[in-house]
């Protein structure tokens, strides 16, 4: 049986569909049973809240692997630990599979995502439960978060001229199920990024190609992002941490690139101008794929 965690969000509903593909056991925990598109029967759905300790005792009774992505949130350390405690109380010793972000092992100071994953990275290893780290860069999915700006031609985040090597969540999925099904990844750190490390000029270039017209990269100054942020309805804290994480990207600690995908998948990872052209409808406007 494989717990998957985060399991409606963009990364955990994809695990969860390839797991099911390749016919294995899956429980999801989710906060209300419903429909899931993708999902089969096969998919047990289990109500369980990351600040529930008997829930989590409950949701990861005899498991066998453990896919652990908590969301953004103020105590996400306490929700990561939570669960790994729930594991250790379980006395299966599951394999904890901890969805963490490119950057951890660096333990940075001042971005706040970050800290809070090297707690429940440094908690797991202390746990003595078997684990695999897998630290993926940003996502090209949260671009499609900006389609409007962009179609106005203006991409306007406070990244400075930092590159990134950002990541399609889809590889990040699938390096995930890699990992929860096969052998010879206890111990490992996996970084997971795209191909190439591109600055935001370059990263709206792109988009604008895709798009058949021109983008331009705004560096927003963090002061006004923040702002920005907080009057577009952003709660304080994931603002904040936000601004943070960008603050990273713009000196460039986020630019370097892993073949990590690959070698987890057996093929490259999917580039930013391959995922700007599947998606040019939606930058013109058009509905998603």
């Amino acid at each position: 049986m494989i717990v998957v965690t985060g399991a409606t969000g963009t990364v955990g509903s994809r695990v969860v569909a390839e797991l099911r593909e390749r016919g294995a056991a899956v429980r999801a925990l989710v906060r209300g049973v419903e429909p899931r598109e993708g999902w089969d029967a096969g998919v047990e759905q289990v109500v369980a809240d990351f600040a529930d300790p008997a829930s989590l005792d409950a949701a990861l009774a005899g498991a066998d692997a453990v896919y652990l992505l908590v969301a953004v949130h103020p105590q996400m350390a306490a929700h990561e630990h939570n669960v790994i405690d729930a594991a250790v109380r379980g006395g299966r010793r599951p394999h904890i599979v901890l969805h963490t972000a490119a950057g951890v092992e660096q333990r940075p100071d001042g971005v706040r995502f970050l800290t809070a994953h090297a707690e429940g990275y440094r908690h797991l290893v202390a746990s003595g439960l078997p684990w695999t780290l897998l630290a993926p860069n940003g996502f090209y999915q949260n671009f499609l978060g900006m389609a409007a700006a962009m179609r106005a031609g203006r991409l306007a985040v406070p990244g400075g001229a930092g590159a990134v090597s950002y990541v399609d969540a889809r590889d990040v999925a699938a390096a995930a199920v890699q990992v929860l099904t096969t052998d010879g990844h206890r111990g490992a750190v996996y970084t997971l990024t795209g191909p190439d490390s591109l600055t935001h000029a370059e990263v709206a270039a792109r988009f604008g190609a895709a798009a058949g017209a021109a983008v331009s990269y705004d560096a927003v100054e963090p002061g006004d992002a923040l702002a920005q942020m907080l009057g577009a309805g952003w709660d304080a804290w994931r603002a904040g941490g936000m601004v943070e994480l960008y603050g990273f990207y713009a000196v460039g600690d986020a630019g370097a690139v892993s073949t990590d995908v690959e070698k987890l998948t057996g093929r490259p990872a999917r580039s930013l101008a391959g995922f700007a052209a599947e998606y040019a409808a939606v930058l013109r406007g058009g509905p998603g794929n």
